[in-house]
């Protein structure tokens, strides 16, 4: 069972997940949310897609309590940005410390700092509907040396509100047979959508090169 088979009929995994595991499930799906948001090498891991269709399951009847399901999540997407936020900030302390990285050039650091100093909330909440970005601006909000406090502000703010809209949208619209029954287009289509902002900014900084 490869990854882009689980992605693209997360419907029908997440259904076999739930008879298989019963309550473990919610483990399971913390320790996805959480790793996906919590680690720069899993940002290949579904988001946005699991919080549609795990609502969508728990709406049919699946074995899925959404209100559990989702406060389950906000934890596990909250904390999964913390430690990334935690992790960024270890590694900005220790390869900038002498100013002189081999690694990294200092000169970037202090455009991110500069940078997350006038945008930083915004970055950090609009960047959880954006997938793979999502993983990648808390670890580089910890390198910039984003105020421990603010960060946890709008990190906390974005979990609720990411967690929270997918989730309950799945769950308001999973009864509806058209969706129901076209959960794999659906799954495709929240992947395309999310993934429309980056092939934009890609785009656009092509050609503004150009």
């Amino acid at each position: 069972m490869g990854l882009l088979d689980v992605v693209l009929h997360l419907d029908v995994h997440l259904l076999e997940w739930v008879e298989a595991y019963g309550v473990w499930i919610y483990a399971i799906l913390f320790a996805i949310i959480f790793s996906e948001t919590g680690f720069v090498v899993t940002p290949f891991l579904p988001g946005d897609s699991l919080l549609f269709v795990a609502g969508a399951i728990a709406a049919a009847g699946g074995g899925l309590d959404v209100h559990l399901l989702t406060a389950v999540l906000i934890v596990a997407a909250i904390l999964g940005n913390t430690t990334n936020y935690a992790i960024g900030r270890w590694l900005g302390k220790t390869f900038f410390r002498d100013r002189g990285s081999r690694w990294l050039n200092p000169a970037h650091l202090d455009k991110a700092r500069a940078f997350y100093e006038r945008h930083g909330g915004k970055a950090v909440v609009i960047s959880r509907f954006l997938p793979i970005v999502r993983t990648y601006v808390p670890f580089v909000a910890g390198m910039a040396a984003m105020s421990a406090k603010t960060y946890t502000a709008y990190n906390v703010a974005g979990g609720v509100l990411w967690v929270g809209l997918l989730t309950y949208a799945g769950y308001f619209f999973g009864n509806i047979p058209w969706i129901r029954g076209n959960l794999t287009a659906i799954i495709i289509g929240i992947v395309l959508v999310s993934l429309l902002p980056l092939a934009f900014a890609y785009f656009r900084n092509r050609f503004a090169r150009a």
